[in-house]
């Protein structure tokens, strides 16, 4: 496969570059192998794969799942995303940081990032198709959100020229709660390093 390892962040988050083979017929890579991600620490049990389409300006997030908690290995495989990934690990030393980095087809970047964070994105170009392997299944009945703007957290979207009125947002979103608000519930102890 051959990874290269871009860049590590806020003890988990791992940014890599899988290796394209490319002529004028197109590409080849591999987005996911086990073996390899074994050999540097990532012993991921992928038993759900996921592929969302989003237009620009939708922002998602901050999702995450504290029962079973998720890990993900997120890519863009049409257009480009700003993804924000928030450490809401109980006893984390980076507890409240966060992580901004743009995955798009044009990078071919993949990004692990292991249970512990919410994870939310927006969409850059017209249309954007995200894809990725989770370590869980889906729980409704155990998601919640941080509340993208959350102004504790000084998050910088990089709106650009953008107003947060042109920003799709769903419902649920919208009224998710603080970052303090989910440390102060029991199950927030679920999530730790």
């Amino acid at each position: 496969m051959g990874l290269e390892l871009i860049s590590e962040h806020l003890s988990g988050l791992i940014l890599f570059r899988p290796k394209i083979y490319g002529d004028e017929r197109g590409f080849f890579m591999e987005t996911w192998r086990k073996d390899e991600f074994d050999k540097i620490g990532i012993n991921a049990n992928f038993v759900q794969d996921n592929h969302s389409r989003s237009q620009q300006n939708v922002l998602r997030g901050l999702h995450f799942q504290w029962d079973e908690p998720m890990g993900k290995l997120i890519r863009v495989s049409r257009g480009a995303c700003l993804f924000c990934e928030l450490d809401i690990r109980h006893n984390s030393p980076t507890l409240g940081k966060s992580l901004l980095t743009e995955l798009s087809e044009e990078n071919n970047h993949l990004l692990w990032v292991p249970p512990g964070f919410a994870n939310g994105f927006l969409t850059l170009s017209e249309t954007a198709d995200v894809q990725y392997k989770c370590t869980a299944l889906w729980n409704p009945k155990a998601e919640s959100a941080i509340d993208w703007n959350d102004p504790e957290l000084g998050i910088d979207w990089n709106l650009g020229n953008t107003k947060e009125g042109e920003l799709i947002i769903s419902d649920k979103d919208k009224v998710a709660g603080s970052l303090r608000q989910w440390l102060a519930r029991p199950e927030s102890k679920l999530l730790s390093v």
